[in-house]
């Protein structure tokens, strides 16, 4: 079952002489139970793609559907439930708020989903795999970029939410990390039956991936 849909999507920035075609025609499927991949380089429009994909920015033209809903046939109360009840986002500027601790960004999230979060243990087990369990009251200003961008992927994935959209997560990361991250994501989507997409520019998640799409000048095409 498609998670995510977008069909024949266009997004231009800019105006007149300057106005760019980001996003060319893009068709993509994102299913439930696979983790899909997303390359390309730095302004190929992944980052644009994944916001389009999530809700979060509108294409000037196309349709994104997800589970199943067309989105823009929904009012923007209805989209921000959906997206809050649904979409786990990890985004490159980690957003974490630098007045509170790393236990705290959790308890923030228990304030705006009440229900269907992770339990206290499932959360120690998921900081324990990410190794951050011993930074849980440390403030953000205190933790490296690697650990900061665990966290952030800790707090995406807290809220359990059924699709998880995720913009370079493994930027920060050596080596042993990204294999970790890449085999959490991948057990993730199996065993959970999720949908996660990763746009990035790091070939070492391929071994991860069920899917294999690229962006190349606003166009998409599937790889593997």
């Amino acid at each position: 079952m498609s998670a995510i849909k977008l069909t024949n999507i266009n997004k231009f920035f800019g105006h007149k002489a300057s106005r760019v075609h980001v996003l060319r025609d893009i068709n993509f499927t994102a299913e439930a139970g696979e983790l899909s991949l997303v390359i390309g380089p730095s302004g190929s429009g992944k980052s644009t793609f994944l916001t389009i994909a999530g809700g979060l920015q509108t294409p000037n033209s196309g349709q994104v559907e997800l589970d199943q809903q067309p989105l823009y046939a929904l009012t923007a109360k209805q989209r921000d439930n959906l997206r809050l009840n649904k979409i786990g986002f990890i985004l490159q500027a980690y957003n974490l708020l630098p007045y509170l601790t790393v236990r705290e960004q959790f308890s923030l999230a228990e304030r705006v989903k009440k229900q269907g979060n992770l339990t206290s243990s499932a959360l120690e087990t998921l900081l324990e795999q990410l190794g951050i369990a011993e930074f849980q009251h440390q403030y953000p200003a205190e933790l490296s970029g690697g650990q900061k961008q665990r966290v952030a992927i800790a707090r995406a994935l807290y809220t359990n939410p059924e699709i998880v959209l995720a913009d370079e997560p493994t930027a920060a990361l050596d080596s042993e990390r990204v294999k970790e991250v890449g085999q959490l994501l991948a057990d993730l989507a199996k065993s959970q039956h999720k949908a996660i997409v990763v746009v990035t520019h790091d070939l070492r998640l391929r071994d991860y991936a069920d899917q294999v799409y690229e962006i190349l000048d606003g166009k998409i095409s599937k790889t593997a």
